[in-house]
C-alpha cells in the first residue's frame, strides 16, 4: 500500500497478502510484508554507493518522529512500513537475468531469443547466461507483465535514460548477486524499478531483490536442466497448480482455501530468505 505523506514524500507499507496466478488468495502469509520490506530495507541501505534510491527509513520510530500524524498506527506500521522519496516512476520494469528460466526460458524455447535477442542454441533451463542480460517489461496495471526489447524502451524514453537503466541495472544485479552468492543464494533474475525525483535525479524505487521480484535459489541445490527450488511462494504456487491440474480449481478468482501446511511452508520459505540474504534472525513474536 502506497500512501501520501506530503508533496516530497510517501509511506509504503507491505501487507501479507498474497497472489498468485494473478489471483489474491484470501488467506494472509504471515510475516510477509515484514520480510519484504526488511530485505529491501537491507538492499537499500548496501547498495546506495552503487546507485541512488528513494529509501529514507524503515524505522518505526523514525517515521513516527518524522510524521507525527501517524503516532496512533504503531501496531500496523511496525515492521513493515518505509518512508520514502516520491518520485515518477519510469513505466518500464528493468529486469536483469543471469539464468535463464520462467517467461526467459518459455521465450528462448519458441524462437532462440531473450527480449528478441538471440541467444546462443544448446541452452538448457536454468543454464547461466553470461554476461546477464537486460530484459525489460512494461508495467501491467492487471494480469501480466509484458516483455519488450530495449529498442522497444528506447522508443518510448529516448536512448539516453535506456542506457542508464541499463547500466544501472547491471551494476545493481552484479553487487546483489556478489552478496547473495556468499550467502549461498543464486539471484537467477531481478526486477529493479526506478523513478526520477522532484529535482531530476534517477532513483532505484519500489522493492529490491526481494522473494516476490527475483528468483532466488539455493547454490548448494542448483542443478541446469530444469526448474530449480526457490525461496518464494513456491509451496503456494504448487498446491494451486495441482488442484488446477485436478480440475479442483479453475485459476480465476475467487482462490481456493488454502490449507494450514500450505501457509506455514510459504511463511517459512520467505523467513529463510531473509535469514540468508540479510544474515539476520526476523523478531516473529505474536
Amino acid at each position: 500500500e502506497v500512501y501520501a505523506v506530503d508533496p516530497q514524500h510517501l509511506l509504503l507499507v507491505a501487507s501479507d497478502r498474497v497472489s498468485a496466478f494473478d489471483v489474491v488468495m484470501r488467506e494472509p502469509i504471515p510475516f510477509k510484508g515484514a520480510v519484504l520490506t526488511r530485505i529491501s530495507a537491507f538492499w537499500f541501505e548496501k547498495l546506495a554507493p552503487v546507485f541512488p534510491s528513494h529509501y529514507l527509513t524503515a524505522s518505526t520510530d523514525e517515521i513516527l518522529e518524522g510524521v507525527p500524524a501517524l503516532r496512533g498506527h504503531r501496531e500496523q506500521l511496525e515492521g513493515r512500513s518505509m518512508l520514502v522519496r516520491r518520485t515518477s516512476p519510469v513505466p518500464f520494469e528493468c529486469v536483469v537475468r543471469g539464468y535463464i528460466s520462467g517467461s526467459a526460458w518459455a521465450e528462448y524455447q519458441r524462437s532462440g531469443t531473450l527480449a528478441g535477442e538471440p541467444l546462443a542454441p544448446g541452452l538448457v533451463e536454468s543454464a547461466p547466461l553470461e554476461p546477464p542480460v537486460f530484459s525489460p517489461a512494461t508495467k501491467a496495471e492487471t494480469g501480466h507483465d509484458i516483455n519488450v526489447t530495449a529498442d522497444a524502451v528506447a522508443t518510448n524514453l529516448g536512448q539516453d535514460l535506456t542506457d542508464r537503466l541499463r547500466v544501472a541495472s547491471f551494476e545493481l544485479y552484479r553487487a546483489g548477486r556478489d552478496h547473495a552468492a556468499s550467502r549461498g543464494i543464486i539471484i537467477a533474475d531481478t526486477k529493479f524499478e526506478f523513478g526520477t525525483d522532484s529535482g531530476g535525479i534517477l532513483r532505484l524505487i519500489d522493492e529490491v531483490m526481494t522473494p516476490d521480484s527475483s528468483r532466488f535459489w539455493p547454490a548448494d541445490g542448483y542443478r541446469p536442466g530444469g526448474s530449480q527450488p526457490s525461496f518464494d511462494k513456491q509451496p503456494l504456487r504448487d498446491y494451486l497448480a495441482e488442484l488446477r491440474s485436478a480440475g479442483r480449481w479453475n485459476g480465476e478468482a475467487p482462490p481456493p482455501p488454502l490449507p494450514r501446511e500450505v501457509i506455514e511452508a510459504t511463511t517459512l520459505r520467505y523467513l529463510e530468505a531473509f535469514r540468508r540474504i540479510t544474515g539476520q534472525e526476523l523478531e516473529t513474536r505474536a
